[in-house]
């Protein structure tokens, strides 16, 4: 008598994990409507969990992936998650996957700001990835500088509107050395000065009429990494570099 409860009730215990395993063995793919066992259902990684057979969704990619779109959105209702690629990998053929590839790698670069580096032993795709106002920066190829703006080899010391004017290999050097010494130029008469002492605004005092004055709160604040700023105090903290007008 006593056995015939217990084995009751270890029935009784085990039923409710047996439920939970059909449960989760079967499932309804919501393309085909088919009954489906559960090592058949698509798993888009964490992204979202919609009932769809392998079968379903490969075919969704494939027809997708023919139309040239890059990113491939959930076929479930209202949903905007993005299918997973290498959650998709393993249930579409090879040529099927890297075309996809093609198409995101193609709808990013479409997305991003973007230029060719201006060396020509080197003009890879350089990406605005930062989403940043780039000038300054380095080909991560060639490991040269040039401007993002201006998509030309860094003009040091000069402006992006005046870079097409350089001449020749001096004014290169000028440009550079300003950029060294941290020297800012009027951008009235294009002196430059440089700051020994005091704040960091300028009354600019040439031989030429310009006494221009500008606010250094209107300049950049990357700028100022690089340049002093202008405004208006002593003259005698400034001193004005003996170079022509740039």
């Amino acid at each position: 008598m006593g056995n015939t409860m217990q084995k009751s009730e270890e029935t009784k215990v085990e039923e409710p994990g047996l439920l939970r395993q059909e449960e989760d063995s079967n499932f309804t793919c919501e393309i085909c409507t088919e009954p489906m066992l559960a090592i058949r259902k698509f798993k888009n990684g964490s992204l979202c969990k919609h009932p769809f057979c392998l079968d379903c969704i490969a075919k969704y990619i494939e027809v997708t992936v023919e139309e040239s779109t890059g990113c491939i959105e959930c076929p479930g209702l209202n949903c905007k998650q993005p299918l997973d690629p290498l959650s998709c990998r393993r249930i579409i053929s090879k040529p099927i996957f890297e075309k996809w590839c093609d198409h995101l790698c193609d709808s990013t670069v479409l997305g991003s700001e973007s230029c060719y580096c201006p060396y020509r032993d080197c003009s890879v795709l350089v990406l605005n990835e930062c989403m940043d106002n780039l000038k300054k920066i380095k080909c991560p190829n060639c490991k040269k500088n040039f401007c993002f703006l201006c998509k030309i080899p860094w003009h040091a010391g000069y402006r992006c509107n005046e870079s097409r004017h350089l001449r020749d290999r001096n004014d290169i050097l000028v440009g550079e050395l300003i950029e060294e010494k941290r020297w800012t130029r009027c951008y009235n008469c294009g002196h430059s000065v440089e700051r020994v002492s005091g704040c960091r605004d300028i009354k600019c005092n040439s031989i030429q009429p310009c006494s221009q004055k500008v606010s250094s709160i209107q300049n950049d604040s990357k700028d100022l990494e690089l340049y002093s700023m202008w405004g208006s105090v002593l003259p005698s903290m400034w001193r004005t570099i003996p170079f022509r007008s740039l």
